[in-house]
């Protein structure tokens, strides 16, 4: 019993189906249209949001990170303190650098679901023209 040519994604087409046409994709938008949105108040206060997260978040997580460095270099009997058996402050503070960034991270994309995705997509949608 012969089965049909196997490629990697399933059957071999067939050379004897005709061939679809390409869809033919809109018209890419102009650069005055970006201009214009990137002038526009929407794109304006998508930048903003962006912003009012991002700066802040990385000075946090700047800041964090350096006193953790200091405090490392200048602060041994401090984070030599044991806090639990063998476990130090130095150790329950570089951990808490990775749940800084894990924190961070979640808190992003928070803030991406609900105040940039949609403004962003609205831009997307209006800018190709599918609105």
């Amino acid at each position: 019993m012969n089965s049909p040519p196997q490629g990697p994604s399933g059957p071999a087409p067939d050379p004897a189906d005709p061939v679809p046409d390409p869809v033919e994709p809109d018209a890419a938008p102009s650069p005055e249209q970006f201009l214009a949105v990137q002038q526009s108040e929407e794109f304006i206060g998508l930048r903003r949001s962006f912003r009012g997260f991002a700066i802040p978040m990385t000075i946090a997580f700047l800041v964090w990170y350096l006193a953790y460095v200091l405090l490392s270099t200048y602060a041994e009997g401090f984070m030599s303190i044991q806090v639990i058996g063998n476990l130090n402050l130095g150790i329950i503070l570089g951990f808490s650098q990775f749940a800084m960034t894990f924190l961070i991270t979640w808190l992003y994309i928070r803030h991406a679901n609900k105040n940039l995705d949609p403004v962003s997509s609205r831009i997307r949608d209006e800018l190709e023209g599918t609105l």
